[in-house]
């Protein structure tokens, strides 16, 4: 008889793309005695694609408080756990919280798998500052909920990375522009890792228009991302922004240079045609 605890592995699986799955990743969920996924429907397709056979119970919003003991109790029993969700990383606004607390609490031991996270695959292309980040999740679905947190983000001076569903991105990316600035550079990423992946970048206002003009573009998951208001006595531009000005102001006339530098960045083209000037007289 032993008296060996079980542990309990958060395991990340694809967002999109089958081929991002770890090696670690389907080792550990063929190891371990059960799986708690957000949908096991969905999750029982992943586990088929890959010849995983083990055991799966449903652990979502609706009855996390519920099974959180049931999974404790075999974590004391010595078995072990593994937690998913539908995609990406567990707890990246998915359900886990209440269970990972209480296994830590309890004093079991947790081991992260780590993997795909559909914010941080965007981030990673949006060209916006990723050195400081603030992560939103999903705004308040309510419109004058929504309206209100974005007050509150207003003068955040960190990139500000949301989730959105496709029901809701038109008018959320109409709050944003009203709020946050039709000139704030922003990027969309849809569909990350799947065949209609799509990265969009510009003004808010001008990404709403794009939106607008192509209901297929309406479609998907989506992660937007803000770049965060520059603060008093900073530069009117990021240092990733001036890294491309500087470039293009190199090899192309500056009115050229401006026009593509925006078209890149989303920022506005007078702007950047007056930095540009800047830059050509400290060259002289």
């Amino acid at each position: 008889m032993t008296n060996r605890k079980g542990v309990l592995y958060v395991v990340a699986t694809p967002i999109g793309n089958l081929q991002d799955i770890s090696e670690r990743a389907i080792a550990t969920l063929k190891s371990v005695s059960r799986i708690a996924a957000e949908d096991t429907r969905h999750s029982a397709r992943l586990l088929s694609h890959f010849g995983i056979g083990t055991p799966l119970v449903a652990l979502h919003e609706h009855n996390e408080r519920e099974v959180t003991p049931l999974l404790l109790n075999m974590l004391a029993a010595g078995d072990d756990l593994a937690m998913i969700s539908d995609a990406g990383t567990p707890l990246i606004s998915d359900p886990g919280f209440c269970l990972v607390r209480a296994a830590r609490a309890a004093g079991f031991r947790l081991v992260p798998v780590p993997g795909p996270a559909a914010c941080i695959a965007a981030l990673s292309v949006a060209g916006l500052p990723a050195d400081h980040f603030v992560f939103e999740g999903f705004l308040p679905a309510r419109p004058v909920a929504r309206r209100r947190r974005l007050e509150e983000l207003k003068g955040e001076s960190r990139t500000l990375v949301f989730h959105e569903s496709s029901h809701r991105i038109v008018e959320c990316l109409g709050d944003m522009a009203e709020i946050l600035g039709g000139d704030r550079p922003a990027v969309i990423a849809r569909e990350l890792t799947k065949v209609f992946e799509t990265i969009e970048s510009g003004g808010l206002a001008t990404l709403l228009a794009w939106l607008q003009a192509d209901p297929n573009q309406q479609k998907g998951e989506f992660v937007v991302l803000v770049q965060g208001r520059p603060q008093a006595g900073e530069g009117t531009l990021d240092e990733a922004t001036r890294q491309v000005l500087a470039v293009l102001v190199t090899e192309l006339p500056l009115k050229q240079a401006a026009a593509l530098a925006a078209k890149i960045t989303g920022r506005s083209k007078n702007e950047l045609y007056a930095q540009a000037l800047e830059m050509k007289k400290e060259d002289r």
